[in-house]
């Protein structure tokens, strides 16, 4: 299954759980500081590798991550 996620900078207060957790280490915090003073995580996937796996959603103490999935394919039952 393949899985995106999107990052609200605006929330994230760049405490790193979800990039420790993400199992596909798609996950890294930022070089630059948002105004509020923190360095944000970011997703960088270019391989897609992602799964949705939920894991950074479920660890993030903001709610600063939105997770996507999608949708499998329904297979054919044969008869």
């Amino acid at each position: 299954m393949r899985g995106a996620i999107r990052i609200d900078e605006n929330r994230c207060k760049g405490c790193e759980l979800c990039a420790v957790v993400c199992p596909k280490q798609v996950i890294e915090i930022a070089d630059y500081f948002t105004a509020r003073g923190y360095r944000p995580a970011l997703y960088n996937d270019p391989q897609q590798r992602c799964t949705g796996c939920l894991l950074c959603a479920t660890i993030c103490p903001d709610a600063a991550i939105t997770v996507y999935r999608e949708a499998r394919a329904e297979r054919a039952v044969s008869v």
